[in-house]
């Protein structure tokens, strides 16, 4: 039995859900996300309450029951609070800047990286935190990914953009360096 999918969603006053369909659109004050729902689950909304219900029985459709309940409550979520993720940049010269909706990062290539946001996504940058801002919250982690791609935190001295609150295991440098030089030769 699911749990996470027997759960009854509770829409808050600013949002507005509707089903039509095989698609459940949700609208409030941060945008407007629209969902497919499979064709094994059901979506009742009564008395500002969504509940998700399935058809069948079967390990998939199980799975999709929680998937689909999952993702309502974060769509729900995302029109009403937003979702956020914050990067932040560790390195001698690694600057952040918006300029119009544009993300432009120097990490000491020959040349500036500079970001277009997709629709419904928004930069902004704050003492070399980056805060990546939308109502969607799969499309906000998909941005953050993409830029972090472009310098990920190198493990020797942890250069690099990283997630805010991830911890990057250092490594120690090579073993012949910290002696003093190469093992046998004087």
């Amino acid at each position: 039995m699911s749990r996470i999918g027997n759960t009854i969603i509770i829409v808050p006053k600013e949002a507005t859900v509707g089903v039509e369909g095989a698609f459940v659109d949700v609208k409030g004050p941060k945008g407007e996300l629209r969902m497919n729902v499979p064709a094994r689950i059901r979506v009742q909304i009564a008395d500002g309450k969504i509940e998700v219900k399935r058809t069948g029985d079967d390990k998939p459709t199980r799975a999709l029951h929680g998937y689909v309940r999952a993702n309502l409550d974060n769509l729900i979520t995302g029109v009403t609070k937003g979702w956020t993720k914050t990067l932040e940049l560790s390195g001698v010269g690694y600057r952040a800047a918006v300029s119009g909706e544009n993300l432009t990062l120097n990490l000491g290539f020959s040349h500036p990286v500079t970001i277009e946001p997709p629709k419904g996504i928004q930069f902004s940058v704050n003492e070399g935190k980056i805060v990546v801002s939308g109502s969607d919250k799969q499309l906000v982690g998909q941005v953050a990914a993409k830029i972090r791609e472009i310098k990920k935190p190198e493990p020797y001295k942890g250069k690099g953009i990283k997630y805010q609150g991830e911890h990057i295991r250092k490594k120690a440098g090579k073993a012949a360096k910290a002696i003093g030089g190469a093992p046998g030769i004087k």
